[in-house]
């Protein structure tokens, strides 16, 4: 019996037409093409031979089971031009020996150490903002936690370069995006086009800000408790025995820079968004926050107890993932649901459409928290919800964001509450992550007890 290659998907149509279509909105064409046909569907993009795979049991294949045979897909490779070698985008026993030195900043007991500026400077933030204000919540939460991330992970302070640093992070996310997607990106990176210049010049301005930093630690090396301690005094002791060079510090700290502040971020601002949007979800998270919190300021042991919160940020995350796809290629060909898949073809799972799934979540669009109780949770497959990936390449600041973005929510919450502005547009924006094309302008508000 013959091998059945591709499993069904769009003909192929003018050159170019599928990447115009993914290019125009790739949760759309995603969702159209899941939808139309199936739990695999094979399409062309440029040269590229893609499958986009939805099923829990089909992704849980590619990332856990059968990690081995797979690789970073092309949309990371190109990512090295901005992250480098840093713990998203790198391979084989480099990933494994820089995961070994980061991963002692992301344990439990490092992590409790960061609670307390997280809310201080959260209290801080939330005391600036005046009742019958209209503010951008996402510019809020991206300065809010761009402090956060460059204080608890390298006991820095930043504010004064935040808008700056906001700006580079959007500009080069922006031109990323175009040069990653384009079928024949990396020959037209090569040329001199006035959008490199823009990309090459916001990476230079997030360089000046990491090796400044690391300069100032070099010369005064002293544990201060934060990551970025751990990794200037780390040595590979299951391998050669050195540390990480200055390049090497600088894409992990880049990497941890973006991936630490950015999704965080984005899920805040959704969180909002959804809570502004649902009175009776909001009601239940605000007598939450009231029953543990009061008024006093939150600590590391009112994490557990906030359990109706972290339900809100989880069920945020399912409608609104600020990481909304992933990518491998794989090595060698193989077997997945039944067809054989050619070797060097790419794989992507898109959070943002399993998340979407009516046979998992049913009534899809609709914001639920009760989605997140025990039981709920126990009879869905595990990858129906993979908001920090799986596997071997899990995020590894996966604890360290539930308890920032719970703790955060629950800290802003005590004094105020937002209203959607009149007129503000919702359209999700697919760059690296899940933003919010038009901001999100809501009101702010004084809660009454």
């Amino acid at each position: 019996m013959a091998k059945i290659v591709n499993p069904p998907g769009p003909r192929r149509t003018l050159p170019g037409g599928n990447f115009l279509a993914f290019r125009r909105n790739p949760l759309t064409f995603f969702q159209g093409l899941a939808q139309k046909y199936g739990d695999i569907v094979h399409f062309s993009l440029g040269l590229e031979r893609v499958y986009l795979v939805n099923h829990p049991d089909l992704i849980k294949e590619i990332l856990v089971t059968s990690n081995s045979n797979f690789t970073k897909s092309r949309g990371l490779e190109r990512a090295k031009r901005l992250l480098g070698e840093g713990l998203l985008t790198s391979e084989g026993e480099f990933h494994k020996r820089q995961r070994r030195l980061s991963q002692p900043a992301f344990h439990r007991d490092r992590i409790a150490t960061y609670a307390k500026y997280m809310v201080e400077r959260t209290m801080q933030h939330r005391d600036t903002w005046k009742a019958g204000q209209t503010i951008d919540v996402n510019v809020e939460m991206m300065h809010l936690t761009l402090a956060i991330v460059a204080k608890t992970l390298f006991d820095a302070d930043v504010d004064s370069e935040a808008d700056e640093i906001g700006q580079a992070l959007t500009t080069s996310m922006e031109l990323f995006i175009t040069f990653m997607v384009l079928p024949f990106g990396d020959l037209i990176y090569k040329l001199p086009l006035p959008a490199k210049k823009r990309f090459e010049q916001a990476k230079e301005r997030l360089d000046t800000t990491i090796y400044r930093i690391i300069n100032e630690r070099r010369a005064n090396q002293q544990d201060r408790g934060d990551l970025l301690s751990m990794l200037l005094l780390a040595t590979d002791t299951e391998g050669d025995g050195s540390g990480m060079t200055d390049e090497q510090l600088r894409d992990e700290v880049l990497t941890l820079f973006l991936a630490g502040h950015e999704t965080t971020a984005n899920a805040l601002t959704w969180m909002w968004y959804a809570l502004s949007q649902n009175p009776e979800v909001a009601q239940k998270f605000y007598a939450e926050v009231d029953e543990v919190l009061g008024d006093r300021p939150a600590t590391m042991a009112d994490y557990p107890n906030l359990k109706y919160t972290e339900m809100v940020m989880a069920e945020a995350m399912r409608l609104f993932p600020p990481a909304w796809s992933i990518g491998r290629r794989n090595i060698q060909e193989y077997e997945l649901g039944g067809y054989t898949i050619p070797a060097r073809s790419i794989h992507l799972m898109s959070q943002y459409v399993t998340h979407r799934d009516a046979r998992f979540f049913p009534e899809p669009e609709k914001f639920d928290p009760e989605r997140w109780t025990p039981e709920a949770k126990a009879a869905r497959p595990k990858f129906s919800y993979f908001p920090f990936g799986g596997g071997t390449r899990l995020c590894i600041g996966e604890s360290f964001a539930w308890m920032e973005g719970v703790l955060l929510l629950a800290t802003l919450a005590q004094k105020w509450r937002l209203r959607l502005a009149q007129g503000q547009v919702i359209d999700p924006q697919a760059l690296l992550t899940l933003r919010p094309r038009y901001g999100m302008k809501m009101i702010v508000e004084e809660r009454t007890k």
